[in-house]
């Protein structure tokens, strides 16, 4: 091995560790990987920045805007609640009413504030009917990342891999293309979840009892989010009540419900806070990126234009059937000066919500997840190293000499299992950046399709369910629903399996090597 591939293995095993400890926010340990890259000579300044200027990053970064205009309009709000039995029920009639319907609209939004809208209203509808809020919230997440697989836009991890294809001299992916793969993991995966979710998930902590303090006070429960400036702090050092007016009685963290000692506690992201805080605070912090609220103490009341609404849907519909048309050849041929993909109708959209005042347009940063657009850009850097430096074309090279008697299947199988072990580990966004330019030599050595592996990436990536940190919103629903870390494994151990199974037979029948 040269120098330089030596110095991209240890800073990618760095990288991975720092990334598994939650050293520092993913997005500055991958830019902190792609400057050493930069001052190592292993990339050019221009290859650093190339992922900050693809359309794949601003589409992400466009569809968070979407997102958030979707949320205003008060429309999935409504839904789930018209989903919600309103009679008493059982666990599966209501996951049944309620679950493929919300995999179906996170397949065209972003799974995030899906899960933040839906998980608090959840919560407080199962305590209403006397039906344990866990049996909920984990299939919750889990229908959200399902839909996703099933479009390009369904998760930023498709259109990450989107981008490296066609910055790789490839064809990208379709709207739909995904879903020859992703529809049959997300059928198999809902009938999975109805049937074994009541059986591998807890029933819910009895409640606090009349006579406990905390419960005589206002309180207000919120999930800490990725902006909170005290992430890795201890109260100690971090004075929550001069920044937000409020006084921290209680973190829930994996299940536990930490009482005592909690100025000694280093906050992290995700961690439920029980607060006592005066009117001010759901006003002032109940919309922001610092905190997810969960409870206020009441239901709010919805105040939803109708006109608003169906607005927002029309929208929602027309950038949809616009990028899936554009697609088209006639399309192309009828319009060959105006490349009308996704970017295109994701950023027309994103103006006309803007002027119409969808979102708040002087706040628009205040919606984006800069974090996660930095991670996305830089991976084009890291993966660029790891191809600049011979790395990929090295590892590529042992992985088909260890297999040369079995053939391209098996190498789909070890590309899937790397990039879901490292998914679990980190984040999908990095796991797909270490994965791509492996599937790009492998299949430049053995002389097959790229697409195959291209399309396993997107899968394995997004298919975290084992753990709560390797998905956002696994991530929330454990804050709401006081999630141990073993009951993720329970659940979704055997759902990572039977995705890889379906994988593993469907993907070389429809993208044949």
């Amino acid at each position: 091995m040269s120098i330089e591939m030596i110095l991209v293995v240890l800073a990618l095993v760095g990288m991975v560790i720092a990334l598994a400890l939650d050293k520092m926010r993913p997005g500055m340990i991958l830019f902190s990987v792609a400057v050493f890259f930069l001052c190592a000579r292993i990339i050019s300044p221009k290859e650093l920045l190339e992922g900050f200027s693809n359309k794949g990053v601003m589409t992400v970064a466009l569809l968070f805007l979407i997102s958030e205009g979707v949320r205003n309009s008060n429309a999935l709000s409504e839904l789930i609640r018209r989903l919600l039995p309103e009679k008493e029920t059982t666990v599966f009639r209501a996951q049944a009413r309620m679950l493929p319907v919300i995999s179906f609209i996170s397949a065209f939004l972003n799974n995030t504030p899906v899960v933040v809208i839906f998980a608090p209203i959840i919560k407080r509808w199962a305590e209403a009917v006397k039906l344990p809020a866990k049996k909920f919230l984990i299939p919750l997440s889990y229908v959200t990342i399902l839909g996703g697989m099933c479009t390009l836009i369904g998760t930023s991890t498709n259109l990450v891999v989107h981008g490296m294809i066609i910055n790789s001299g490839h064809e990208g992916l379709t709207m739909f293309e995904l879903s020859k793969i992703g529809v049959p993991i997300a059928i198999i995966g809902l009938i999975y979840i109805f049937v074994f979710s009541s059986k591998l998930l807890p029933n819910d902590k009895p409640a606090a009892k009349e006579d406990d303090p905390i419960n005589k006070l206002n309180i207000v429960e919120v999930i800490l989010g990725p902006r909170f400036p005290g992430i890795n702090r201890t109260l100690s050092k971090f004075d929550f009540s001069r920044h937000y007016g409020a006084e921290v009685r209680q973190i829930k963290r994996s299940g536990e419900v930490i009482n005592t000692d909690i100025d000694k506690i280093r906050l992290r992201e995700g961690d439920t806070l029980v607060l006592v805080a005066d009117d001010t605070f759901v006003p002032t912090w109940g919309e922001s990126s610092v905190f997810i609220l969960v409870a206020n103490g009441h239901e709010p009341a919805l105040h939803i234009g109708k006109k608003k609404k169906y607005f927002t849907i029309v929208l929602l519909i027309m950038m949809i059937v616009g990028a899936t048309l554009g697609e088209l050849p006639i399309t192309k041929k009828m319009f060959p000066n105006i490349e009308l993909d996704m970017f295109f109708f994701v950023a027309v959209t994103t103006v006309i919500m803007a002027w119409f005042k969808l979102f708040n347009a002087r706040k628009y940063t205040k919606y984006i997840s800069w974090d996660i657009l930095v991670t996305i850009a830089c991976a084009f850097a890291i993966s660029k190293g790891m191809v600049n430096s011979g790395v990929a074309d090295f590892i590529a090279g042992k992985m088909i000499l260890l297999s040369q008697h079995y053939g391209p299947l098996v190498l789909l199988a070890a590309l899937f299992l790397i990039t879901n072990i490292f998914t679990e580990l980190i984040t999908n966004n990095a796991a797909a950046a270490l994965a791509f330019p492996l599937a790009l030599s492998i299949s430049d050595q053995l002389g097959v399709s790229a697409m195959p592996f291209f399309v396993i990436i997107c899968v394995a990536a997004s298919a975290s369910f084992t753990t709560p940190i390797g998905y956002q919103t696994n991530l929330i629903v454990q804050g709401i629903g006081d999630y141990k870390f073993t009951d993720f494994l329970k659940i979704g151990l055997p759902l990572n399996i039977i995705t890889f199974i379906i994988s593993m037979i469907l993907v070389p029948l429809i993208w044949p090597f």
